[in-house]
């Protein structure tokens, strides 16, 4: 794993950890619930793309200047760039438990992270209703693709909050044993996480090129720049080892272009 040793930078914006979790909608900002009246095509498809630690001080959109994210950029410039964002708890999963129920943590029961090692059996109440639950009424396809860390227990997988499919880490990357699951399988024990960020990218795409048809809600909630940080070979910089940090990120700027790329294809 490529660490990241270089100290914080304090012209940039300050990240604390959750709370500067950065979230991008594409491909349609109004959400229909579906009531049955529209016509045929009209549903717009949601992605609701996540990234942990990220704080706004480190896209060029707003304003830092050591490296460019063109793909954040460009949502920014062709849709809205907000200037102020909350989240209900300055860490992961309650967070998180927040943006998928529209409620307080203290209202859907997510008020710790949940740890593996720790052997919790905590998670997001399975009576909760989320955002994957109001699509899939409305007839609409469901991922959830990467990080979810609102349960790894079998009662807490993301298929019991309305998600047809997952295929991620089930808790944070730093957190032991780190393993990818497919729906309820593990398919990859060790892991590599200079690939998370493109094998996420790449089960996004498949995702959006098979359900082309048909209205969808794709949830990707990166584990980068979460540490321990890793970027593939065509984004790492072995000649600037001290500065993996940029490296994470314009890897992500690539995610996110790709799977815009995607959009307007399919």
């Amino acid at each position: 794993m490529k660490l990241e040793k270089r100290p914080m930078n304090n012209s940039l914006i300050s990240r604390s950890t959750v709370a500067g979790m950065t979230a991008v909608l594409l491909a349609g900002v109004l959400v229909s619930t579906g009531t049955g009246a529209e016509e045929p095509g009209s549903r717009p498809n949601v992605v609701l793309i996540l990234t942990d630690d990220l704080g706004y001080g480190d896209l060029s959109c707003y304003g830092q200047t050591r490296y460019r994210t063109p793909g954040i950029d460009r949502l920014a410039s062709e849709g809205v760039r907000a200037t102020d964002f909350y989240v209900p708890v300055p860490y992961c999963a309650p967070s998180r438990a927040a943006l998928l129920t529209g409620r307080f943590p203290f209202r859907n029961g997510m008020t710790r992270n949940p740890h593996p090692g720790k052997h919790d059996e905590i998670g997001l109440r399975p009576g909760e209703l989320t955002l994957a639950e109001v699509f899939k009424k409305a007839g609409y396809a469901t991922s959830c693709i990467g990080k979810w860390h609102l349960g790894h227990t079998p009662q807490f997988y993301p298929s019991r909050q309305g998600f047809d499919e997952y295929y991620g880490i089930l808790y944070s990357n730093d957190m032991l044993p780190v393993r990818i699951f497919e729906n309820h399988k593990v398919v990859e024990n060790p892991v590599d996480q200079n690939l998370l960020t493109r094998k996420y990218t790449a089960r996004a795409v498949r995702f959006i090129e098979k359900n082309a048809d048909a209205p969808f809600f794709l949830y990707l909630p990166h584990a980068m720049p979460h540490k321990p940080r890793g970027a593939s070979e065509a984004y790492y910089t072995p000649d600037t080892p001290d500065d993996l940090y940029a490296d994470v990120i314009r890897e992500l700027d690539w995610s996110v272009g790709t799977v815009r790329r995607s959009l307007e294809q399919a």
